[in-house]
């Protein structure tokens, strides 16, 4: 079936049509989804007085909320965009285990490769956002919950067995490591060696993004910070020292794509023969909310790769999933139908 003619953005040339029956296609794909899962936690109050004890604010606590985080929202966002998402994790015998747990047993997404671990915590990250009677909360606090020991050697048996056995039913591979200890270069490779088709894999990692160059990464999607930090580099407005870090990683570890995501600037996508796309942000530079952005771009970027988008096409919709996604409150998703609209939108706008 021959397509209409092709759509085109102001930054790069793809056709939005084909963006489209990409996202179409999420549905039908199934995304192994290995990494650290993380509870985030939104307590809110309203500020009630300063205290005699001490120069701070008095909270008076009205609710409290708590989401996926980390990998866990990179799996939350796989699941709203469509996929069956297979989630390999672990988290602690605690109540915010059995929370992350139990939102996925409502979406219906498979738990059986969540362990569960005694005496671990599950990381938590716990936000207060204050506010006056009739004013926008805004965060005041963050207080962070960590594991105080390394995931036992039985644990990380289960890990692999779990990550082995579900990848053998996987589309593609999308790795989340927020450097909890779930997700390591050995148990990736270890896994994907055993493999004799080639799947997309992609790679989202907090720390040591380079300690993968061995694992088989297919596609990495770090964030300009990171890329810094990997290459003690100060990127900002200087493009030439992004295109040296960004060409170096793509090198380092042998990718076929490096997706960089920059905020108000949008991303930088790295493919080998040097080629590089600067993609503007979609929609406002005015973001509302950050948290969790990357996540989003990781489930978007690995679902366009396993529908057989070029990494050019999977960019652009990971971008406008991204772009989407900040100017929402908290930790959110991006479902399969808002992701939809808008690119039929932009289409409708390049059209006209």
């Amino acid at each position: 079936m021959k397509r209409p003619p092709a759509q085109k953005s102001a930054s790069q040339s793809v056709d939005l049509l084909a963006l489209a029956e990409c996202v179409e296609q999420f549905s039908s794909k199934t995304v192994v989804l290995l990494g650290d899962f993380v509870a985030d936690e939104f307590q809110f109050g309203e500020i009630s007085r300063v205290s005699r004890e001490a120069p701070v604010l008095i909270l008076k606590h009205r609710e409290t909320q708590l989401v996926p985080g980390g990998g866990a929202n990179a799996a939350n966002n796989l699941a709203s965009l469509g996929a069956r998402v297979l989630p390999v994790t672990a988290v602690g015998m605690d109540s915010a285990g059995d929370a992350l747990i139990g939102h996925f047993r409502r979406k219906r997404v498979d738990v059986s490769g969540i362990v569960r671990v005694k005496g671990w915590t599950t990381p938590t990250k716990s936000r207060f956002l204050a506010g006056w009677a009739h004013t926008l909360a805004q965060q005041v606090l963050r207080v962070d919950y960590e594991p105080q020991t390394l995931l036992p050697d039985t644990i990380r048996k289960k890990l692999s067995q779990q990550f082995s056995s579900k990848l053998r039913k996987a589309h593609a591979l999308a790795i989340s490591d927020y450097g909890f200890g779930v997700a390591t270069p050995e148990l990736v490779q270890q896994a994907t060696a055993k493999r004799k088709n080639a799947l997309p894999i992609a790679l989202d990692a907090r720390y040591h993004l380079h300690s993968y160059a061995k694992a088989g990464i297919t596609a990495a999607t770090p964030n300009e910070a990171e890329l810094e930090a990997q290459h003690g580099a100060t990127i900002g407005q200087n493009i030439e020292e992004l295109t040296r870090a960004g060409r170096a990683t793509l090198s380092a570890m042998k990718l076929q794509s490096l997706l960089v995501t920059r905020g108000r600037h949008g991303v930088a996508l790295f493919e080998p023969g040097d080629r590089l796309a600067q993609i503007p942000v979609h929609g406002s530079d005015q973001a509302v909310d950050v948290t969790g952005a990357g996540d989003t771009v990781l489930a978007a970027y690995t679902l366009a790769l396993a529908c057989g988008a070029s990494a050019l096409e999977a960019a652009h919709i990971a971008n406008i999933a991204g772009g989407l996604v900040v100017m929402k409150r908290g930790t959110a998703t991006v479902s399969r139908e808002e992701l939809l609209e808008a690119i039929r939108g932009q289409a409708s706008g390049a059209a006209s």
